[in-house]
């Protein structure tokens, strides 16, 4: 059988792709914010463009115009430039920051917004002249080339209909008077880019899952890197703890579940629960299902309430099993007796007895060798 390890068959990891993103490696799609941005211009153009035209208009012609006071102050002739060219800065400010969110929130739709040093950062590989060769033909190369002469023939296509369809429109415009001449051009000018963002935006929805694939593609790794990376990874520190919190939250999980199934959860009756199961009909001893300190005792105490499982107050009791019984485990012989007298109370609630037929709360007895504090040390 033939290795092929060394060969990029496998998807790449999320670590993989946390550092492709760090080094600003993303599927970035250079069309779609290209028709997104022509398509807004076009858009924008259509509705307030007579208006926008219309002062800028008046402001050029402002500057053609001279009082006397100006002719006899010429100091006055910068300040009276500066004011127009803000007047006009103010003017197209709206339609300049929009083009640039539209800009900025299409890029982010083509492949997530990143800041990346590495994307500035020189790169010294890219001097090398058989890199160069690769990168002038190779399949990259070839696929830009192709989406280059798809987007120039679509556009030639576009403007030679639009011309086609205004031919006579600009024939006759040299006839009209500037107004409606600056009019008629304007629109024709409008419906060409209107359906060049449309080409262009037929070019965006095929480039972007292009761009992924080509971008996924370029980041798969062989499964020699995947187990390198393992490795690598589960040697830091923080990645072991963060192993040991998932497998202790995992472990809490299954833990929590099975309370529900206990006969009883003997309690401290705040810093300690543990939750006891016991089959009437097998010879075995009660074995502890779940325990707790603390946080964790808290949500045992809540899960048995929901699940309807008595709470019997023992603190001593909850400590000695606590410390010398682990989970799943039957618990310790020295603890049959007190353990047994707390089950039999509890069945006895259970049974429809009366009142006066009811076991009284049994007062427990625990082994000195078994009264545990609630830091672990045995009481001398």
């Amino acid at each position: 059988m033939a290795d092929d390890s060394s060969e990029r068959t496998e998807e790449p990891t999320a670590q993989r792709l946390s550092k492709a993103r760090e080094e600003g490696q993303l599927a970035r799609s250079v069309e779609l914010p290209t028709a997104a941005v022509l398509i807004t211009a076009t858009l924008f153009f259509s509705l307030a463009g007579n208006y926008m035209f219309h002062r800028l208009g008046n402001l050029f012609s402002s500057q053609l115009q001279f009082d006397r006071k100006i002719m006899d102050k010429a100091e006055l002739l910068p300040g009276i430039f500066f004011q127009s060219v803000v007047d006009a800065y103010i003017l197209i400010l709206p339609v300049m920051f929009l083009l640039a969110v539209v800009a900025v929130l299409s890029t982010v739709l083509s492949g997530g917004l990143v800041f990346s040093i590495g994307m500035i950062a020189p790169k010294f590989s890219k001097l090398n002249p058989m890199a160069g060769l690769a990168r002038i033909f190779g399949l990259k190369a070839l696929i830009d080339l192709g989406k280059a002469l798809v987007k120039f023939f679509l556009i030639s296509l576009i403007l030679w209909m639009s011309v086609t369809n205004n031919i006579d429109d600009l024939v006759t415009i040299n006839r009209l008077d500037l107004g409606t001449a600056i009019h008629h051009a304007g629109n024709m000018i409008l419906d060409a880019c209107f359906w060049m963002s449309m080409g262009l935006i037929v070019i965006a929805l095929a480039d972007v899952p292009l761009q992924h694939y080509q971008t996924n593609k370029r980041l798969k790794m062989t499964r020699q890197e995947i187990k390198d990376e393992m490795k690598n990874s589960e040697g830091r520190p923080e990645v072991k703890a963060t192993i040991r919190r998932r497998q202790r939250e995992m472990a809490n999980g299954r833990m929590m579940e099975k309370v529900k199934d206990a006969d009883v959860v003997i309690t401290n009756p705040q810093h300690f629960a543990v939750a006891l199961s016991y089959d009437p009909n097998s010879d075995g001893a009660p074995t502890l299902i779940a325990k707790g300190t603390d946080e964790l005792a808290q949500r045992i105490r809540e899960e048995a309430k929901k699940a309807g499982v008595y709470l019997f107050e023992a603190p001593e009791l909850a400590r000695a099993l606590y410390f010398t019984t682990k989970l799943d485990h039957p618990i310790h012989e020295g603890l049959y007796h007190a353990v047994a007298q707390v089950i039999a109370y509890v069945f006895s609630l259970n049974q429809s007895y009366s009142d006066n037929e009811r076991m009284m709360k049994p007062t427990l007895r625990i082994p000195d060798n078994m009264k545990y504090d609630e830091n672990g040390f045995l009481f001398q």
